[in-house]
Formats: C-alpha cells, structure tokens, sequence
C-alpha cells in the first residue's frame, strides 16, 4: 500500500566519486491566515513539522455562582449598626466630659479623705486616751532557794 508523503524523496547516485543530490523540492508557502480551523502545525514523532487536524479545544468551565455565606450577610448588616453605635457612644461621652471629670475631681478628693482619716484617726486616739489616765505598770518578783527550791513570787499592778 501506498502512502503520501508531505515531501518528495528521489534516492542519490554515485557516479564515480561524485555524489549527485536531487534538486531540492519547494513547496508553497503557507500563511497563518490561509489554515483553515481545526488544522494546525504539528511535529511528528521523527521530528518533521507538517499540518494535521487537531481536536477543537475543550470549552472551560464556567464556574457556579457561589451563595455568599450566612456569616458574612450578618457581619456585612452589623457593620453599620455597631459603627453606629460606637459613634453615638463617641457624642454622648463629650457631651458628658464635664460631668465626668467633675465626678473624677469628687473621687480623689474621697480617696484624699479617707487617706487622711486612716492617718488622723488613731493619732487622736491616742492623744485622748493619753491625757486620761497613766499607763498600768507590772511589776513581778521572784524568790527561789536552792537548786531544786520551791519558787515564790509577787505580782504588784500599779
């Protein structure tokens, strides 16, 4: 059986010790725009770039919309509600600063106070208990005889 080849093929002859080349063989020249779809330019296994018909390229996929996330519609409708919140929060605090720092001046003048009294308080006790009466004075003795001896004491409060 016969096959076609994409080129011509013409055997050398020896004459002599010259060797005698075909001529070569020129084939038409083939522009990008002149190849007819489903056929392009492909290399053979030994090497040799010839036209073929080639199979249309598989259509990509498109891709599904994806539903968005339960998480995200919630986050996306609480945005606006805690900005404003947080902005509400901001007025109210600068329309409450004098009272607050009214308040603050109030708190350290109580600490100052109950500073003071910690220190105040057992001072004047103890100047008032001072002036009432003396302290209360012990006074023991003890009298022992011999080593082993019976001890014998006697405790004055004065």
């Amino acid at each position: 059986m016969h096959s076609p080849t994409p080129y011509q093929s013409t055997p050398t002859t020896h004459h002599g010790d010259l060797i005698h080349r075909p001529a070569p063989v020129h084939q038409p020249v083939i522009l990008p725009a002149d190849i007819r779809p489903g056929v392009d330019w492909v290399t053979l296994p030994n090497g040799i770039r010839t036209l073929a018909y080639t199979p249309p390229p598989a259509p990509q996929p498109v891709p599904a919309a994806q539903p968005i996330p339960t998480w995200a519609k919630t986050t996306a409708l609480l945005t606006p509600t805690i900005g404003g919140g947080i902005g509400a929060a901001g007025i109210g605090l600068s329309y409450a600063a004098p009272g607050l720092i009214a308040m603050t001046h109030t708190l350290w003048a109580a600490v100052a106070l109950i500073a003071a009294g910690s220190i105040a308080l057992p001072l004047a006790l103890r100047t008032a208990r001072g002036r009432r009466a003396a302290p209360t004075q012990i006074t023991q003795n003890i009298t022992a005889t011999g080593l082993f001896g019976r001890a014998h004491g006697i405790i004055n409060h004065r």
